[in-house]
């Protein structure tokens, strides 16, 4: 008994460290991703008090440096990048991404403004890609060759679908024509129903291309031969047994999808004119707001990096016998 608990303890304590481990190796990541974006702000071509004045007034021109001298004063820009560097991760501790030139508010401000809209659009589409993909693998995988190649077929075709001419699509079949959905602008369930089905279809076809192949191998293990030997209906071994054992390497892809719906919504949300971190940033970016690209960027980057710290932590809840590495 002691030995058992011992060995318990000791792979707790493993487990304890890897966690730590992934945690600290997290927040090393974002910290390289926010020096990198600072230093693309010090680097960028023009001067950034020039490029404020344009934004404030509206008119673009050169400025005398009497003109630039109080905006350098009050933004640091007149200081060492050395100070600069060191305020700016000052400010990112407590929560401030700098000042949009263009809107004159807190960038932090401006994007949890416009957080949920891009949040609820990612988790919808996170979900239905979950049961897309399973409902294609319970359906088809190791259920024939005729029914495998079929769903096989759907899921790499699905995958290959590019989402802006999907976009276009759903929208002109199931709101143009059939009229069962609005075409743009509405944020209540409704109008979330195509830019979800935008995003998720074609994750939807990754996540099953992995999980076909694992549950295709979990098909011939012992456990299976040892389920159906105690009586198990097909559709319990296949639901409660097989698909448990497939699922982890879709797990793993989700923290890549999260960073993919986040890239996808900025298309999805011009196609379907819906308000959301998308559209801030395709704006930003067409005006020059360095400060509130940067901070949705960073965010985004975040977003990201916890997606995947999430994931690594989720295989030990799924399968016991695996450590987070």
């Amino acid at each position: 008994m002691t030995t058992v608990a011992e060995h318990s303890l000791r792979a707790r304590g493993t487990r304890t460290r890897r966690i730590l481990g992934r945690a600290v190796s997290a927040v090393i990541v974002l910290w390289a991703c926010a020096t990198l974006i600072f230093f693309v702000q010090i680097l960028m071509p023009g001067d950034r008090a020039t490029l404020l004045l344009n934004q404030v007034s509206g008119e673009v021109r050169t400025r005398t440096a009497a003109e630039l001298a109080p905006i350098n004063r009050q933004y640091g820009f007149d200081q060492p990048i050395l100070v600069q560097y060191l305020r700016y991760l000052g400010q990112l501790l407590h929560g401030d991404l700098g000042t949009s030139y263009q809107l004159a508010r807190p960038t932090t401000e401006i994007i949890l403004g416009q957080l949920w809209p891009t949040v609820s659009l990612m988790l919808a589409a996170l979900l239905i890609a979950w049961v897309l993909a399973l409902a294609v693998t319970l359906a088809t995988a190791g259920r024939g060759r005729f029914r495998s190649a079929t769903g096989s077929g759907i899921e790499t075709i699905a995958a290959a679908l590019p989402q802006y001419w999907l976009g276009i699509l759903l929208l002109l079949v199931f709101s143009l024509a059939l009229k069962w959905f609005p075409a743009e602008g509405d944020l209540g369930p409704r109008g979330l129903v195509l830019p979800a089905l935008t995003l998720a279809i074609p994750i939807a076809g990754f996540l099953a291309q992995l999980m076909r192949d694992e549950f295709t191998r979990a098909l011939s293990q012992p456990f299976v031969v040892t389920a159906r030997t105690r009586g198990l209906r097909e559709r319990q071994v296949r639901a409660g047994h097989v698909l448990r054992h497939s699922v982890l390497p879709a797990v793993s892809l989700s923290g890549w999808a999260v960073g993919a719906l986040l890239s996808g919504a900025v298309i999805v949300e011009t196609v379907y004119a819906r308000p959301g971190i998308g559209q801030v940033l395709v704006q930003a970016a067409i005006t020059r707001d360095i400060p509130l690209v940067s901070g949705i960027v960073l965010v985004i980057a975040a977003t990201y990096i916890i997606a995947n710290l999430l994931v690594d932590l989720a295989y030990v809840r799924i399968d016991p016998r695996i450590t987070t590495s």
